[in-house]
């Protein structure tokens, strides 16, 4: 396989596995061409080799920045923005962990320890079932929010390390 070739494959590869991620496939897929390429790219250089618009290239830039994935750059001399993204794998991963957390997991913390101050009756199964159910989904959300936490904190070798052992 030519590099062209596997270049594409990666991009293709990068959009679909973000779009499942909860990532949109364009955004993804701009990520990943910041991400192989060694400079910076500007507006014009991502349009023409994902064939996008300069509308939907200047959001998915805005929203990449807006992750803390993608940062802008200027040249001097240069009016044009020169974009690039992070290379190193565990730093973006710990990006789009705390992105997500921050976005998805945070709000509904916040939402499930309302829910836990339901008031009722005691003796109603509906009561019952509801509230042992937000308690359950609370605690399993805390549990992975200290986990993200954990792994926010954590260096590299350390985290895969503990991941390792709990499967042992």
């Amino acid at each position: 396989m030519e590099l062209a070739e596997a270049k594409q494959k990666f991009i293709e590869a990068w959009g679909k596995l973000g779009s499942e991620w909860g990532i949109n496939r364009t955004m993804a897929q701009v990520h990943a061409l910041l991400l192989i390429s060694p400079e910076a790219l500007t507006t014009e250089q991502i349009m023409e080799q994902l064939q996008i618009s300069r509308g939907n290239a200047n959001m998915t830039l805005r929203d990449l920045i807006n992750w803390g994935l993608v940062e802008k750059q200027h040249r001097s001399g240069e009016r044009k923005e020169y974009f690039y993204a992070e290379k190193d794998v565990w730093t973006i991963a710990r990006q789009v962990a705390k992105e997500r957390k921050r976005r998805e997991l945070e709000p509904i913390l916040k939402l499930l320890g309302q829910l836990q101050e339901v008031q009722g009756d005691e003796q109603d199964p509906e009561y019952q079932t509801f509230k042992t159910s937000v308690t359950d989904i609370n605690k399993l959300a805390s549990n992975v929010d200290k986990t993200l936490e954990t792994m926010l904190k954590a260096e590299e070798n350390w985290f895969f390390g503990s991941i390792f052992k709990l499967f042992k």
